[in-house]
Protein backbone atom coordinates (compact mmCIF):
# COMPACT_ATOMS: atom_id res chain seq x y z
CA UNK A 1 0.00 0.00 0.00
CA UNK A 2 1.51 3.32 -1.10
CA UNK A 3 0.25 6.53 0.50
CA UNK A 4 -0.33 9.45 -1.85
CA UNK A 5 -1.79 12.95 -1.62
CA UNK A 6 -0.13 13.73 1.72
CA UNK A 7 -1.52 10.65 3.42
CA UNK A 8 -5.17 11.51 2.73
CA UNK A 9 -5.71 8.68 0.26
CA UNK A 10 -4.09 5.28 -0.14
CA UNK A 11 -3.43 3.29 -3.29
CA UNK A 12 -4.39 -0.38 -3.03
CA UNK A 13 -3.46 -2.89 -5.70
CA UNK A 14 -6.23 -5.06 -7.10
CA UNK A 15 -5.76 -8.83 -7.06
CA UNK A 16 -7.29 -10.23 -10.23
CA UNK A 17 -9.80 -13.08 -9.76
CA UNK A 18 -9.08 -16.51 -11.09
CA UNK A 19 -11.36 -18.34 -13.50
CA UNK A 20 -14.06 -16.83 -15.68
CA UNK A 21 -13.48 -14.98 -18.90
CA UNK A 22 -10.39 -13.07 -20.02
CA UNK A 23 -9.44 -9.92 -18.15
CA UNK A 24 -11.51 -6.88 -19.12
CA UNK A 25 -9.85 -3.83 -20.67
CA UNK A 26 -10.64 -0.16 -21.12
CA UNK A 27 -10.71 1.42 -24.58
CA UNK A 28 -7.21 2.26 -25.88
CA UNK A 29 -5.45 5.29 -24.40
CA UNK A 30 -8.15 5.69 -21.71
CA UNK A 31 -7.96 5.78 -17.91
CA UNK A 32 -11.20 5.51 -15.92
CA UNK A 33 -11.88 6.53 -12.31
CA UNK A 34 -15.09 5.03 -10.86
CA UNK A 35 -16.24 6.46 -7.51
CA UNK A 36 -18.49 4.48 -5.18
CA UNK A 37 -21.43 5.60 -3.03
CA UNK A 38 -20.70 8.98 -1.39
CA UNK A 39 -23.83 9.47 0.77
CA UNK A 40 -23.21 12.99 1.97
CA UNK A 41 -19.51 12.63 2.79
CA UNK A 42 -18.24 15.68 0.97
CA UNK A 43 -15.08 15.64 3.09
CA UNK A 44 -14.08 12.26 1.68
CA UNK A 45 -15.17 13.17 -1.83
CA UNK A 46 -12.96 16.25 -1.96
CA UNK A 47 -9.95 14.25 -0.74
CA UNK A 48 -10.58 11.67 -3.46
CA UNK A 49 -11.04 14.31 -6.14
CA UNK A 50 -7.67 15.84 -5.25
CA UNK A 51 -6.02 12.43 -5.49
CA UNK A 52 -7.68 11.68 -8.82
CA UNK A 53 -6.32 14.96 -10.17
CA UNK A 54 -2.80 14.00 -9.01
CA UNK A 55 -3.06 10.48 -10.40
CA UNK A 56 -4.47 11.66 -13.74
CA UNK A 57 -1.74 14.26 -14.05
CA UNK A 58 0.88 11.51 -13.86
CA UNK A 59 -0.65 9.46 -16.68
CA UNK A 60 -0.04 9.67 -20.40
CA UNK A 61 -3.50 8.42 -21.40
CA UNK A 62 -5.14 10.80 -23.88
CA UNK A 63 -8.64 10.34 -22.42
CA UNK A 64 -9.44 10.55 -18.72
CA UNK A 65 -12.92 9.64 -17.53
CA UNK A 66 -14.50 9.93 -14.09
CA UNK A 67 -17.67 7.91 -13.39
CA UNK A 68 -19.75 8.54 -10.26
CA UNK A 69 -21.84 5.47 -9.42
CA UNK A 70 -24.63 7.40 -7.64
CA UNK A 71 -26.06 7.70 -4.13
CA UNK A 72 -24.91 11.24 -3.47
CA UNK A 73 -27.84 11.85 -1.08
CA UNK A 74 -28.73 10.75 2.44
CA UNK A 75 -27.06 9.16 5.45
CA UNK A 76 -24.01 11.41 5.61
CA UNK A 77 -24.09 15.05 6.80
CA UNK A 78 -23.64 17.01 3.56
CA UNK A 79 -25.95 15.86 0.76
CA UNK A 80 -26.28 19.35 -0.66
CA UNK A 81 -22.53 19.98 -0.74
CA UNK A 82 -21.88 16.58 -2.35
CA UNK A 83 -24.28 17.37 -5.18
CA UNK A 84 -22.72 20.80 -5.64
CA UNK A 85 -19.21 19.34 -5.55
CA UNK A 86 -19.97 16.74 -8.23
CA UNK A 87 -21.81 19.27 -10.37
CA UNK A 88 -19.16 21.98 -10.12
CA UNK A 89 -16.25 19.54 -10.49
CA UNK A 90 -17.77 18.31 -13.75
CA UNK A 91 -17.82 21.90 -15.01
CA UNK A 92 -14.31 22.56 -13.71
CA UNK A 93 -12.90 19.45 -15.41
CA UNK A 94 -14.43 20.22 -18.80
CA UNK A 95 -11.70 19.89 -21.38
CA UNK A 96 -9.45 17.87 -19.05
CA UNK A 97 -11.63 14.90 -18.00
CA UNK A 98 -14.89 13.47 -19.18
CA UNK A 99 -17.34 13.08 -16.26
CA UNK A 100 -20.34 10.72 -16.18
CA UNK A 101 -22.72 10.95 -13.21
CA UNK A 102 -25.01 7.96 -12.70
CA UNK A 103 -28.24 7.69 -10.74
CA UNK A 104 -28.40 5.69 -7.52
CA UNK A 105 -31.51 4.33 -5.83
CA UNK A 106 -31.54 7.28 -3.42
CA UNK A 107 -31.69 9.75 -6.33
CA UNK A 108 -34.37 7.57 -7.90
CA UNK A 109 -36.51 7.91 -4.78
CA UNK A 110 -35.81 11.63 -4.47
CA UNK A 111 -36.82 12.33 -8.07
CA UNK A 112 -39.96 10.22 -7.81
CA UNK A 113 -40.85 12.03 -4.62
CA UNK A 114 -40.34 15.43 -6.26
CA UNK A 115 -42.60 14.30 -9.11
CA UNK A 116 -45.43 13.53 -6.67
CA UNK A 117 -44.87 9.88 -5.70
CA UNK A 118 -45.38 10.27 -1.95
CA UNK A 119 -44.90 6.54 -1.32
CA UNK A 120 -41.42 6.80 -2.83
CA UNK A 121 -40.77 9.71 -0.49
CA UNK A 122 -41.83 7.71 2.55
CA UNK A 123 -39.59 4.86 1.39
CA UNK A 124 -36.72 7.34 1.11
CA UNK A 125 -37.44 8.64 4.62
CA UNK A 126 -36.85 5.11 5.93
CA UNK A 127 -33.28 5.37 4.61
CA UNK A 128 -32.35 8.81 5.97
CA UNK A 129 -34.01 10.82 3.23
CA UNK A 130 -35.21 13.29 5.84
CA UNK A 131 -31.58 14.07 6.64
CA UNK A 132 -31.08 15.15 3.04
CA UNK A 133 -34.18 17.35 3.19
CA UNK A 134 -32.96 18.95 6.42
CA UNK A 135 -29.60 19.60 4.78
CA UNK A 136 -31.44 21.66 2.16
CA UNK A 137 -33.12 23.65 4.91
CA UNK A 138 -36.55 21.97 4.76
CA UNK A 139 -38.41 22.40 8.04
CA UNK A 140 -39.42 19.00 9.42
CA UNK A 141 -41.98 19.09 12.21
CA UNK A 142 -43.24 15.52 11.96
CA UNK A 143 -39.96 13.62 12.35
CA UNK A 144 -41.16 10.29 10.91
CA UNK A 145 -42.92 12.12 8.06
CA UNK A 146 -45.87 9.79 8.39
CA UNK A 147 -48.97 11.75 9.29
CA UNK A 148 -51.53 12.31 6.53
CA UNK A 149 -50.27 15.72 5.44
CA UNK A 150 -46.53 15.57 6.09
CA UNK A 151 -45.28 13.87 2.88
CA UNK A 152 -46.89 16.46 0.59
CA UNK A 153 -45.75 19.35 2.80
CA UNK A 154 -42.22 17.96 2.75
CA UNK A 155 -42.35 17.45 -1.01
CA UNK A 156 -43.34 21.06 -1.55
CA UNK A 157 -40.64 22.23 0.85
CA UNK A 158 -38.01 20.14 -0.90
CA UNK A 159 -39.06 21.38 -4.33
CA UNK A 160 -38.83 24.99 -3.14
CA UNK A 161 -35.48 24.51 -1.39
CA UNK A 162 -33.74 22.54 -4.13
CA UNK A 163 -31.67 24.87 -6.36
CA UNK A 164 -32.67 24.75 -10.01
CA UNK A 165 -29.11 23.70 -10.90
CA UNK A 166 -29.37 20.69 -8.59
CA UNK A 167 -32.74 19.66 -10.03
CA UNK A 168 -31.36 19.87 -13.57
CA UNK A 169 -28.34 17.82 -12.47
CA UNK A 170 -30.54 15.14 -10.92
CA UNK A 171 -32.83 14.97 -13.93
CA UNK A 172 -29.81 14.51 -16.20
CA UNK A 173 -28.36 11.52 -14.35
CA UNK A 174 -27.85 8.40 -16.43
CA UNK A 175 -28.56 4.86 -15.24
CA UNK A 176 -25.59 3.10 -16.86
CA UNK A 177 -22.51 3.70 -18.96
CA UNK A 178 -20.25 1.36 -20.95
CA UNK A 179 -16.57 1.75 -21.72
CA UNK A 180 -14.77 -1.09 -23.49
CA UNK A 181 -15.27 -4.29 -21.50
CA UNK A 182 -16.64 -2.44 -18.46
CA UNK A 183 -20.27 -1.61 -17.68
CA UNK A 184 -20.92 0.95 -14.94
CA UNK A 185 -24.20 1.10 -13.05
CA UNK A 186 -25.29 1.70 -9.48
CA UNK A 187 -26.92 -1.56 -8.46
CA UNK A 188 -26.06 -4.17 -11.06
CA UNK A 189 -27.83 -6.03 -13.85
CA UNK A 190 -30.33 -8.85 -14.19
CA UNK A 191 -28.33 -12.02 -15.02
CA UNK A 192 -29.24 -13.60 -18.33
CA UNK A 193 -30.83 -10.42 -19.73
CA UNK A 194 -29.14 -8.58 -22.60
CA UNK A 195 -27.59 -5.26 -21.62
CA UNK A 196 -29.85 -3.27 -23.94
CA UNK A 197 -32.89 -4.92 -22.36
CA UNK A 198 -32.01 -4.23 -18.72
CA UNK A 199 -34.65 -2.31 -16.78
CA UNK A 200 -33.74 0.97 -15.09
CA UNK A 201 -35.11 -0.38 -11.82
CA UNK A 202 -32.80 -3.39 -11.83
CA UNK A 203 -29.77 -1.30 -12.69
CA UNK A 204 -30.40 0.93 -9.67
CA UNK A 205 -31.89 -1.53 -7.19
CA UNK A 206 -30.92 -5.16 -7.84
CA UNK A 207 -28.91 -7.04 -5.24
CA UNK A 208 -29.19 -10.76 -4.50
CA UNK A 209 -29.76 -12.21 -7.97
CA UNK A 210 -26.91 -10.17 -9.38
CA UNK A 211 -24.48 -10.56 -6.49
CA UNK A 212 -24.86 -14.34 -6.36
CA UNK A 213 -24.59 -14.88 -10.12
CA UNK A 214 -21.52 -16.52 -11.65
CA UNK A 215 -22.71 -15.91 -15.21
CA UNK A 216 -20.41 -14.24 -17.70
CA UNK A 217 -22.30 -11.03 -18.46
CA UNK A 218 -20.17 -10.26 -21.50
CA UNK A 219 -18.78 -7.27 -19.57
CA UNK A 220 -17.35 -6.67 -16.12
CA UNK A 221 -19.97 -4.77 -14.16
CA UNK A 222 -18.66 -2.02 -11.88
CA UNK A 223 -21.25 -1.17 -9.23
CA UNK A 224 -21.97 0.27 -5.81
CA UNK A 225 -25.21 -0.11 -3.78
CA UNK A 226 -24.10 -3.12 -1.69
CA UNK A 227 -21.70 -2.35 1.15
CA UNK A 228 -18.62 -4.46 1.73
CA UNK A 229 -15.66 -3.79 4.02
CA UNK A 230 -13.32 -3.86 1.03
CA UNK A 231 -13.91 -3.83 -2.73
CA UNK A 232 -15.54 -7.01 -4.00
CA UNK A 233 -13.65 -8.30 -7.04
CA UNK A 234 -15.08 -11.23 -8.97
CA UNK A 235 -14.64 -12.43 -12.53
CA UNK A 236 -17.90 -10.77 -13.64
CA UNK A 237 -18.24 -7.73 -11.36
CA UNK A 238 -16.40 -5.26 -9.11
CA UNK A 239 -18.31 -3.74 -6.18
CA UNK A 240 -16.90 -0.54 -4.68
CA UNK A 241 -19.43 0.61 -2.06
CA UNK A 242 -17.33 0.55 1.11
CA UNK A 243 -19.93 2.31 3.26
CA UNK A 244 -18.22 5.71 3.23
CA UNK A 245 -20.88 7.45 5.34
CA UNK A 246 -20.08 5.19 8.30
CA UNK A 247 -16.65 3.71 7.59
CA UNK A 248 -14.86 6.83 6.36
CA UNK A 249 -13.61 4.77 3.40
CA UNK A 250 -14.66 6.13 0.03
CA UNK A 251 -13.36 3.96 -2.80
CA UNK A 252 -12.34 4.80 -6.35
CA UNK A 253 -11.54 2.05 -8.86
CA UNK A 254 -8.84 3.06 -11.35
CA UNK A 255 -8.80 1.26 -14.70
CA UNK A 256 -6.33 1.59 -17.56
CA UNK A 257 -5.90 -1.09 -20.21
CA UNK A 258 -6.09 -4.34 -18.24
CA UNK A 259 -4.63 -2.70 -15.13
CA UNK A 260 -6.67 -2.10 -11.99
CA UNK A 261 -6.06 -0.54 -8.61
CA UNK A 262 -7.99 1.40 -5.98
CA UNK A 263 -7.71 4.81 -4.39
CA UNK A 264 -9.28 4.95 -0.94
CA UNK A 265 -9.69 7.61 1.71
Amino acid sequence: MNLIAQGEVSRVECILPTGGSSVAATPPDTVIYAIGDIHGRVDLLEKLQRSIAIDAGNRDARRKLVVYLGDYFSRGPDSRRVLESVRSWRLHCEGEHDVVALKGNHEDLALRFLAGDLAAGCHWFDYNGLDALADYGVQIEDTPGRDAKSPEILRQGFFSALPVEHLVFLQGLRVSHREGDYYFTHGGIRPGVALDEQSEHDRMWIRKDFLQSDLDHGVTVVHGHTISTKPSVRHNRIGIDTGAYASGILTCLVLEGTGRHFLQT
